[in-house]
């Protein structure tokens, strides 16, 4: 049961931004010239989870250099397409601040694409700490601990992760901290995010925010 929040950490793709799309659309601009047939949206996405680093050394291992600087620079471009976040977006981030509970993130993206959305999106300054993902593998786990160890004053049941995926679903029950599966992205799989029992389920961003207000009491 959640009844005191003194933390939200964010997940970024999926949950912030639609911007998974727009990660699938980079790598198929990036990568198929380089591996010379076309990738699958399957293909792609069976890779998330680690960082771009991580997807450019499973789908185009010998032009890895090449690979990471194609995907940069088309994820910069296309990310014009997808300029803000989601609606609401900004104005729950504003209230959090508003009301001092500290803000952070825990993300699969790679460091670099990671500071890219958060500058288009106008929203770099609100996170206290970012742990950005690894190219060998998921470190959700470690990024979450990374948090809680820089919350040192909260305890687990005062920090809360929201997050799209079933992989953050089980990071926060392996680390012990409650989780809120954010559903509301078109890329959301709702039923694979209920099977998993996540403490909270929200559709909308709305939704959540009625939901994160009447807790905290903005």
């Amino acid at each position: 049961m959640i009844d005191k929040i003194g933390a939200v950490i964010f997940d970024l793709d999926g949950t912030l931004g639609n911007t998974i799309p727009l990660c699938i659309e980079a790598f198929k601009k990036s990568i198929e010239p380089l591996v010379g047939r076309k990738l699958s949206e399957d293909e792609i996405t069976a890779t998330f989870g680690v960082s771009e680093e991580g997807t450019v050394k499973a789908l185009a291992p010998e032009n890895f250099d090449k690979g990471i600087s194609n995907y940069l620079a088309f994820y910069e471009k296309l990310h014009e397409g997808c300029s803000q976040p989601f609606d609401g977006i900004v104005s729950l981030l504003n209230g959090l601040k508003n009301k001092q509970i500290r803000v952070s993130m825990v993300t699969g993206k790679g460091i670099e694409s990671t500071k890219i959305t958060l500058e288009k999106f106008g929203i770099t300054d609100y996170f206290d700490i970012i742990e950005a993902g690894s190219p060998d593998g998921s470190r959700k786990v470690e990024g979450l601990e990374a948090v809680l160890n820089y919350y040192h004053d909260l305890s687990k049941g005062e920090v809360i992760y929201v997050g799209d995926s079933v992989n953050d679903i089980l990071a926060c029950k392996k680390v012990g901290i409650p989780i809120v599966a954010a559903a509301w992205a078109e890329t959301a799989q709702p039923m694979k995010l209920l099977a998993q029992r996540p403490d909270k389920l929200f559709y909308s961003v709305s939704e959540f925010c009625n939901w994160i207000n009447s807790v905290i009491k903005f």
